[in-house]
């Protein structure tokens, strides 16, 4: 069958097409990643890849109680003890660098942290913290000195990351709302500098993000996490320039080299509108790497009809919560166990490492 096949990515070769899509999970206590961390991701490591939970470059992005972050020593060596555990394994894993910029609350982040984004717009809805739901912060819209300091971040993160905890590679996370994300949509950058207005303007920072990454690490270990039409955290899912913003995005993307573009469909699992047009064939059309994509994948047949659409990877989220031997129940084709939503966010075994 297609899907476990094996799949050359870069300069490593994955043992199926299968791709553990990035999960918060919130164990990271002070932002450490952790044993108990190492143990869940080394259970999962039968995927063909393992994309991590989000992980901060900086301080700055640490949005969410008990995410992990890779800016410290400490916790690059968390990191290095989970990507020992997964190679172990035979697994490959890269680390997902997601800096949350407005999506977050002063509960939540270390002391001195600053929340930036490109405008100084607050994002609606709330976000959780231990003592309950909080108001987004209100973010500094970034000078041009803090959007050099942040690419600089996600750099030196990136190269520790590879260099020192020995993880494959990394994956941008420029979807679901986050800081990436809040550059290439209007609705949260609203900046009349070279970062805002037009389409290239709006596509900079992400790209010269991109660049500056692939030049400690190289090409091939890096990835790249795109929404179109995505509405979660307080996106503008559609707007008149969005094909024309991802075909210049893919386009540019691909003159860069990454290995893969991972396009997040949240019509499913975040009940965001239907597409328009159709997104990922036009992404694929526009990038000569590898294009990652799924979206409410819980069957051998639906993983195989992404396959089939013409992408090259599947990634699968929840499933592979409450079935750390996803693999082989599919390719058996056994029933899943359905995930215990309470225990997404919470710290500890329960719900973690115990399915």
């Amino acid at each position: 069958m297609n899907v476990f096949e094996p799949q050359i990515l870069g300069e490593i070769s994955l043992n199926n097409k299968i791709v553990m899509a990035p999960l918060t999970r919130s164990r990271a206590i002070n932002n450490v990643p952790n044993e108990l961390m190492a143990k869940y991701y080394q259970q999962r490591a039968s995927a063909g890849l393992i994309i991590t939970e989000g992980t901060s470059p900086s301080p700055n992005g640490i949005g969410y109680p008990r995410i992990p972050g890779a800016y410290s020593d400490a916790q690059i060596e968390g990191w290095k003890k989970i990507a020992d555990a997964v190679h172990s394994e035979g697994g490959k894993i890269f680390v997902q660098l997601m800096h949350t910029g407005r999506i977050t609350a002063k509960a939540n982040m270390p002391e001195g942290s600053i929340t930036l984004a490109p405008s100084a717009i607050q994002a609606a809805g709330e976000m959780f913290t231990e003592n309950g739901l909080v108001a987004h912060e209100v973010p500094k819209a970034m000078t041009q000195q803090e959007i050099q300091t942040t690419q600089n971040e996600y750099a030196l993160a990136a190269k520790r990351l590879v260099n020192e905890a020995g993880v494959d590679g990394i994956e941008l996370h420029a979807a679901n709302g986050y800081l990436l994300n809040q550059f290439i949509n209007p609705k949260s950058n609203q900046r009349e500098d070279d970062y805002g207005g037009s389409i290239e303007n709006r596509s900079r920072f992400v790209l010269e993000t991109a660049e500056k990454v692939v030049n400690e690490i190289g090409e091939d270990k890096v990835g790249i996490r795109l929404s179109p039409y995505g509405a979660f955290n307080d996106m503008q899912s559609d707007y008149e320039a969005l094909e024309d913003t991802f075909i210049y995005l893919s386009q540019e993307l691909s003159k860069i080299n990454l290995a893969y573009i991972h396009v997040v469909d949240q019509r499913v699992a975040f009940g965001a509108p239907d597409f328009t047009i159709n997104i990922k064939k036009i992404i694929k059309e526009n990038f000569k790497g590898i294009i990652i994509s799924g979206g409410d994948v819980n069957t051998l047949e639906k993983a195989e009809a992404v396959l089939e659409s013409g992408l090259d990877l599947v990634y699968v989220g929840r499933p592979f919560i409450s079935n750390p031997n996803l693999v082989e129940k599919l390719q058996k084709e056994l029933e899943l166990v359905a995930p215990d939503f309470d225990t997404f966010y919470t710290p500890g075994e329960k719900g973690y490492t115990d399915y």
